[in-house]
């Protein structure tokens, strides 16, 4: 099966494919999920993400990529229960809800699908970036998205 990413410029090495994620932690096989990258402004020091081309903060400075940290903490979350509006598209059976929330990368914060079970969410808990299926092109190729799940024993 193809596998792609939702979009390759959130993603450092966007020149290489995405590998299939397994089950049930939809983790990629054999290795980790490319890292995200987001942009840092010479003048401030402000850091966003996704990239882009100038400071929200001063205008001032140039931006140049940063590669973010893979593990922070959950700042804030809610339960996605209804379908968003394009350029959503639903999985193969329709939509179904999914928890979404700010992750805390220490000088980011990102906003991400959470791949965290209802009883597990808590504001505070430690979340690692993994990848996610999100929706089937017409062809077939598997669209995956990044997302954070809970951190494991020894993963900081």
């Amino acid at each position: 099966m193809t596998t792609r990413l939702i979009d390759e410029s959130l993603f450092e090495n966007r020149g290489k494919r995405a590998k299939r994620p397994d089950r049930e932690n939809r983790e990629f096989d054999g290795g980790d999920p490319p890292r995200l990258v987001g942009a840092r402004c010479s003048g401030c020091a402000t850091v966003v993400f996704p990239l882009q081309d100038s400071c929200p903060r001063c205008s001032g400075g140039v931006m140049s990529a940063r590669v973010l940290p893979v593990s922070g903490r959950v700042w804030s979350w809610t339960l996605q229960a209804f379908p968003p509006r394009p350029p959503y598209r639903p999985p193969a059976g329709g939509h179904r809800p999914y928890l979404v929330g700010y992750v805390d990368l220490g000088e980011v914060l990102v906003e991400t699908r959470l791949a965290v079970s209802r009883a597990e969410i808590r504001i505070g808990l430690p979340v690692r970036l993994t990848m996610v299926p999100s929706y089937r092109d017409e062809d077939g190729t598997e669209v995956v998205t990044f997302a954070f799940r809970p951190e494991r024993e020894g993963e900081r």
